[in-house]
């Protein structure tokens, strides 16, 4: 996962600097790579948690943080600044990094 969420990030790198320089794709390009990098550090950071709480809670930070890249995807697609081909596949593993951080978390805090 660690692997997984580092590459989500280069990735999101990628597609912000391939971004035109107007004002509103560097506003959300901003966003995205605030968010989208966010979610590899604080991943690593939940790996180093210091219990069980802490593990659940920088979770809930990856969750929040995936979730909202995926927003910022979204907007960039409606907005018409990219078209929606060039973002299925990371806006997919957006989504799918959610998904498993909210399993994750659900089965850490016994959930299920």
């Amino acid at each position: 996962m660690k692997q997984r969420t580092k590459a989500f990030a280069l990735r999101v790198i990628r597609l912000v600097n391939s971004l035109s320089r107007d004002l509103v794709s560097r506003r959300l390009g901003d966003q995205l790579l605030r968010s989208g990098t966010s979610v590899a550090a604080n991943y690593r950071a939940a790996c180093r948690a210091r219990s069980k709480a802490d593990f659940i809670s920088k979770l809930g930070i990856v969750e929040e943080e995936a979730d909202e890249s995926a927003l910022w995807m979204e907007l960039l697609i409606e907005s018409g600044l990219v078209l929606q081909s060039r973002l299925e596949k990371l806006l997919d593993e957006a989504n799918q990094l959610t998904a498993i951080t909210v399993a994750s978390r659900k089965s850490t805090a016994g959930l299920r």
